[in-house]
């Protein structure tokens, strides 16, 4: 599903990544850990298509991510790539429900269609009853909940979370946590988490660790 091959990456004189190695498979669940500063979340940011490497490709579905035009990246990234981060990232001005569909709607999918997606994730996510609500009108856990919906709308290849469960309480967090892997279990959804959160990491089928910029495990 994933492969990342010889990735650097330096701001500056810093070099942050050092050549790291990847690989994912489908319906995978990887957790990353180590220290701050180790490159893990430069590593996700590459994968996704967000940042691009200094030496290094990245494969994602059988695609050489490289090969792609900005244009293209931008339609592959939206498509392919849900991103679930410690700061939810909801528009305050839309509901939970319009939160969901904005990726359909960039896909240019049709509305109708993409409303009843977003609904039934909704639903499924437990969050139905917050669907015309704003964000400031919902709990952090409702919120990161909307966040995973609007992630899961383009059924992409791979969904990366950077710190998901950093800014929820002990009980919300274990409740997100044991929601990836029935998402995993229901849509077969391949996960790459970056966590501080040990219980978190051990659950993952695979646990990766990071230090000083290269894969020291895994």
């Amino acid at each position: 599903m994933v492969t990342a091959t010889g990735i650097y990456k330096s701001f500056g004189p810093l070099q942050v990544l050092k050549g790291v190695d990847l690989q994912v498979n489908p319906a995978e669940v990887v957790s990353i850990v180590g220290a701050s500063g180790a490159g893990k979340s430069t590593l996700l940011h590459i994968i996704g298509t967000l940042d691009k490497p200094d030496k290094g490709d990245v494969i994602l579905n059988d695609v050489s991510v490289k090969s792609l035009s900005e244009k293209q990246l931008s339609a592959f990234r939206n498509k392919l790539i849900g991103f679930v981060f410690q700061f939810h990232h909801l528009l305050p001005e839309f509901t939970a429900l319009e939160n969901v569909c904005i990726p359909g709607y960039i896909a240019g999918r049709k509305e109708s269609e993409v409303e009843a997606r977003a609904k039934e994730l909704l639903e499924y996510l437990r969050v139905s009853d917050r669907m015309q609500h704003k964000p400031n009108q919902m709990s952090g856990g409702e919120q990161q909940r909307v966040a995973v919906a609007r992630a899961l709308i383009n059924q992409p290849a791979v969904i990366l979370a950077d710190e998901p469960s950093g800014n929820l309480d002990t009980q919300t967090a274990k409740e997100l946590h044991e929601l990836f892997f029935q998402l995993r279990d229901t849509f077969k959804q391949t996960f790459i988490i970056v966590t501080h959160n040990t219980e978190l990491a051990d659950m993952a089928d695979r646990k990766l660790v990071m230090q000083d910029g290269q894969m020291v495990l895994g």
